[in-house]
């Protein structure tokens, strides 16, 4: 990044103020960039082991529908399983964390009614409550993971921001500004030489004998 400012002392006030401001926009950076890599690795840690939960259920899940099936045959599972009614309630807020914006998931299993058919197990009962649990798994699975993205993208914004300035932006506001201060500490020699030359002429042209 190269800046295209004159070599003037406004300027340098200028620029000196500015990056005051880009120092301290650095270190505010810095600090949002560790927490986020902190809340990130909190998260991952709770997110792995929502997946492992839900892993575990979904297998036990598919376990009693299978069993089910087996019980009361694939025809009959269909026929108890129309116009049943909805096994959970389930409610999406918006939340924040750190700045980051994501969908917060409230999911409950609602109490479960008994099948008014006859030629059912206790095995469809069984395997209701496994997938509204797991339904309620994946609810929350599925807000762990939506705010893990979120998290790792801002993040990775904040590293790039965090690295423009300190490699790009803050190094090239102090090269103008030596750059300056070198530009204005010449052009200061060279008017102090000057007057000094003009001071030596003044006094030899009002020493005696210097006029013919």
């Amino acid at each position: 990044m190269r800046l295209s400012v004159p070599p003037t002392k406004s300027a340098l006030l200028a620029l000196r103020r500015q990056l005051r401001f880009l120092v301290q926009g650095h270190e505010m950076l810095e600090r949002k960039r560790e927490l986020l890599t902190r809340v990130v690795h909190e998260r991952l840690k709770q997110y792995r082991a929502q997946r492992r939960n839900a892993a575990e259920k979904l297998i036990e899940a598919y376990r009693w529908l299978a069993i089910a099936q087996i019980r009361m045959g694939a025809h009959m599972l269909r026929q108890s399983s129309v116009g049943l009614e909805p096994a959970l309630a389930a409610q999406i807020l918006p939340r924040s964390s750190v700045g980051v914006e994501y969908p917060s998931v409230t999911v409950e299993p609602l109490p479960l009614k008994p099948v008014a058919l006859m030629g059912t197990d206790p095995s469809f009962d069984e395997a209701r409550r496994h997938f509204a649990e797991l339904a309620a798994l994946l609810g929350r699975l599925g807000e762990a993971e939506t705010a893990l993205w979120r998290l790792l993208t801002e993040q990775r914004k904040t590293q790039k921001r965090v690295n423009a300035l300190k490699y790009n932006i803050i190094p090239a506001y102090r090269e103008r500004i030596r750059f300056i201060q070198s530009a204005l500490e010449e052009e200061e020699r060279n008017t102090l030489f000057q007057m000094k030359v003009l001071r030596e002429q003044a006094d030899r042209s009002d020493t005696p004998g210097s006029r013919g």
